[in-house]
């Protein structure tokens, strides 16, 4: 009894390791991809500042597409 116990504690350990460390591996991607885009928009000139002023504005932008979308199409 206690041998199965040991297997499935030893599974479901490599379960949680195996999830967080493909989440960490997620994040850090993710991080790093962002950097880069940031650092490559303040090459042209565009502050973290611009770039989180425009990720504000983003649901109104794109809220203001699908109206101007739905008045062509004609609803």
């Amino acid at each position: 009894m206690n041998l199965i116990i040991l297997v499935a504690a030893l599974i479901v350990a490599s379960l949680v390791f195996t999830a967080s460390f493909k989440l960490v591996k997620t994040v850090i991607s993710t991080v790093i991809a962002v950097l880069i885009l940031v650092l490559i928009l303040m090459v042209f000139g565009v502050t973290p500042e611009d770039l989180v002023q425009e990720l504000s504005n983003l649901p109104q932008i794109i809220n203001n597409m699908i109206t101007q979308f739905l008045n062509i199409i004609g609803f």
